[in-house]
C-alpha cells in the first residue's frame, strides 16, 4: 500500500485527508497550526508534523499530497520530486510556466509520479460527457460555456481566475483535445486592489469552437455548470443538480429563410454516484503503485497553466487578445505552416495549419493567424491582431492593433488600414485607437484606404484606390473618394444585375439576392439544421 503525507489541512486539505484516510493510505498530516494537527491526530490516529523540513525526516512516505496555498505549490513539489517522492499537487501546478516545466523535468529524471488535482476530470458526469462527444452523440461541437460561481472562500494570495478557472480550463481542453489559439479575459476587482473577484475568459479553438468561462466568488448562490453545444444535441453538466448530466436534442430548422428553434425534452444521462475526489485519490494511488501516467499528469497541468497565464496577460492588458505560441492539437504533431527565413515571427503568436508567411514580413506578439492563410512580402501584422482562416494579405500591407479580419478576407497590394483617427507624431494617441472589423469574404482592393472605426460587411468589395469613411453593408461595391456604394457584388465576386424591384441575381453563378432598400441579402441555397 502506498503511504501518503498530506500537506495542508485547511479548507480543501481536510477533504483530501478524509479520502486518503478512507483508502488506508494516510500516514502523516503536515500543518503549521498546532490545533489543526491535534484534531487530525485524534480523528485519524496519524502522525503530524509542523513543516516540510520535519516531514522530510519521516521515513517510509511514498508520496506527498500538496494542499498548501498556490504560491507554495512549486517550491514544496520541488523538494519532494528532487528526493524521488511522488507528488499530487492541487491546482494550479505552479504559478509560472517555467516552474511547471522544471517540476515535470524533475519527475521524469527521478522516476516519480506527478499528478495535478484537476478534480472535474474524474467526475463521472464529465467522464460520460467525454464519451458522448467522442462517440459523436452531440455531432460537431460548436460552443462550450462554463460558469463557476459562489459566495465562498475569498482568497488574497490568488485571484478568482487562478482559484476557480483551472478546473474548467482542464475540462474544456480535454473535451476538445486542443488548446485555444486566441484568448481574452476581462474582470473586476471590487474587494481588494488588483485581485480580480470576477472574470470572463473567451477562447478561440483551432477547430472553430468558441468557449467562455465565467468565474466569481461574489455570487449570491453556488452555481457550477458546463454547457456543450453540438450541431445535433446539447449537453448540460450541472453539479448542483440531482440529475447532473442531461442531453437536450434541440435543433434549428429553416422555414421560408427564417430560423426557428425546435425544442425537445431533456434526457437525463445515468452516471455513477461515486465521489469524484475519492476516485481522483484512488487514481493517484494506483498510478504511484503501478508506475502509470496519471490522467492529469504534469504535462496536462502545464497545458492548463499556459492557458491561465495567457488569460492573466489578457486581464492585465484590459482584455486584449493573447495567443499561445505554436500550440495546436494536444495529440500528434504540431500543425505544419511555412515561414520564410527572412520573415520574423515573435513569441506568443499562433499560426494555423497550411499558412504561409513570405519574405520580410513580421508577425508581432499576441497575434493569432488562422489556417491556410497567405501572407505576402513585407507585411506587418500586430500586435494582438486576429486573422481568420483562408485570409490573403498581399504585399506591403500593415494590419495594426485594433483590426480584425474574419475568414476569407482578401487584402490587395499596398491597401492601407488606420487605427487612430487624428494622429500626431508628438502626441501619443494609441489609447484613442478605433477598431476596424472586416467581415467574412470581403475584398479590399489594391491601394484602397480604410479610415478606422468602421465595419466592412460580408462579401463587400472595396474597389482599388477607394477611401472608406463609414460602415459598409454586406455585398456592397464601394468606389471613389470618399467611397460610395456603386453597386452590389455576389459572393463569387461578380457584380449583381437587377431583375426587378428588390430582386437581383448574379449573372455568373445565378445566386439570387433580395434588396430591402438598405442592404442586400442572399437567398438560402438549401435549408440546413445548425
Amino acid at each position: 500500500m502506498v503511504s501518503v503525507a498530506v500537506i495542508g489541512g485547511g479548507y480543501w486539505g481536510k477533504n483530501l485527508i478524509r479520502n486518503f484516510a478512507s483508502l488506508g493510505a494516510l500516514k502523516v498530516v503536515c500543518d503549521t497550526d498546532l490545533s489543526t494537527r491535534k484534531r487530525y491526530e485524534t480523528m485519524y490516529h496519524v502522525q503530524t508534523v509542523p513543516d516540510v523540513a520535519a516531514l522530510k525526516q519521516v521515513p517510509g512516505i511514498d508520496a506527498w499530497v500538496i494542499a498548501a496555498p498556490a504560491i507554495l505549490h512549486s517550491a514544496i513539489a520541488r523538494v519532494a520530486l528532487t528526493d524521488g517522492i511522488s507528488v499530487f499537487v492541487e491546482k494550479p501546478l505552479a504559478l509560472k510556466v517555467d516552474e511547471a516545466e522544471d517540476l515535470i523535468r524533475l519527475a521524469r529524471e527521478n522516476k516519480a509520479t506527478l499528478m495535478v488535482g484537476h478534480l472535474l476530470q474524474y467526475h463521472p458526469a464529465v467522464v460520460e460527457l467525454k464519451k458522448l462527444i467522442d462517440n459523436g452523440e452531440l455531432g460537431r461541437i460548436r460552443y462550450v460555456y462554463s460558469n463557476r460561481l459562489n459566495m465562498g472562500k475569498i482568497r488574497t494570495e490568488e485571484n478568482i481566475l487562478w482559484s476557480f478557472a483551472p478546473h474548467d480550463i482542464s475540462v474544456m481542453v480535454s473535451l476538445l483535445e486542443e488548446l485555444p489559439e486566441g484568448i481574452s479575459a476581462s474582470g473586476g476587482s471590487y474587494l481588494q486592489p488588483d485581485v480580480a473577484d470576477v472574470t470572463l475568459s473567451s477562447f478561440d479553438f483551432p477547430g472553430g469552437v468558441k468557449g467562455h468561462i465565467f468565474v466569481s466568488w461574489l455570487h449570491p448562490f453556488k452555481e457550477q455548470k458546463l454547457v456543450v453545444v453540438g450541431d445535433q444535441k446539447m449537453a448540460v453538466f450541472d453539479d448542483m443538480s440531482k440529475e447532473k448530466l442531461k442531453l437536450y436534442p434541440h435543433s434549428i430548422v429553416w422555414r421560408k429563410q427564417v430560423p426557428e428553434a425546435q425544442k425537445a425534452k431533456p434526457v437525463a444521462v445515468p452516471i455513477s454516484d461515486e465521489e469524484p475526489l475519492k476516485l481522483e485519490c484512488q487514481h493517484f494511488l494506483d498510478c504511484v503503485e503501478n508506475g502509470e501516467t496519471p490522467k492529469t499528469d504534469g504535462e496536462e497541468g502545464l497545458r492548463v497553466l499556459k492557458v491561465l497565464d495567457a488569460c492573466q496577460k489578457s486581464l492585465d492588458k484590459a482584455g486584449a487578445k493573447v495567443a499561445i505560441f505554436n500550440q495546436r492539437k494536444i495529440q500528434g504533431d504540431a500543425a505544419p505552416y511555412f515561414v520564410h527565413p527572412t520573415a520574423c515571427v515573435d513569441e506568443e503568436v499562433a499560426i494555423g495549419a497550411g499558412t504561409r508567411v513570405w519574405h520580410f514580413s513580421h508577425i508581432l506578439s499576441g497575434s493569432v493567424i488562422g489556417d491556410a492563410c497567405r501572407i505576402g512580402q513585407n507585411v506587418v501584422i500586430g500586435p494582438n491582431v486576429n486573422v481568420g482562416n483562408r485570409v490573403k494579405i498581399q504585399n506591403n500591407v500593415c494590419v495594426y492593433d485594433g483590426i480584425t479580419l474574419e475568414d476569407d478576407v482578401f487584402c490587395g497590394p499596398s491597401m492601407v488600414f488606420t487605427n487612430v483617427l487624428n494622429p500626431r507624431s508628438e502626441i501619443p494617441r494609441m489609447h484613442e485607437k478605433r477598431d476596424t472589423l472586416v467581415k467574412k469574404g470581403a475584398t479590399l482592393g489594391a491601394n484602397c484606404t480604410l479610415i478606422c472605426g468602421h465595419a466592412i460587411g460580408q462579401y463587400a468589395f472595396i474597389g482599388a484606390g477607394a477611401v472608406v469613411t463609414k460602415d459598409v453593408p454586406d455585398y456592397a461595391l464601394i468606389l471613389g473618394n470618399p467611397g460610395k456604394i456603386a453597386g452590389w457584388m455576389c459572393r463569387c465576386g461578380t457584380r449583381l444585375e437587377k431583375q426587378e424591384e428588390g430582386k437581383w441575381v448574379c449573372p455568373a453563378c445565378k445566386q439570387g439576392y433580395d434588396f430591402d432598400g438598405k442592404g442586400m441579402k442572399a437567398h438560402r441555397v438549401s435549408a440546413d439544421i445548425a
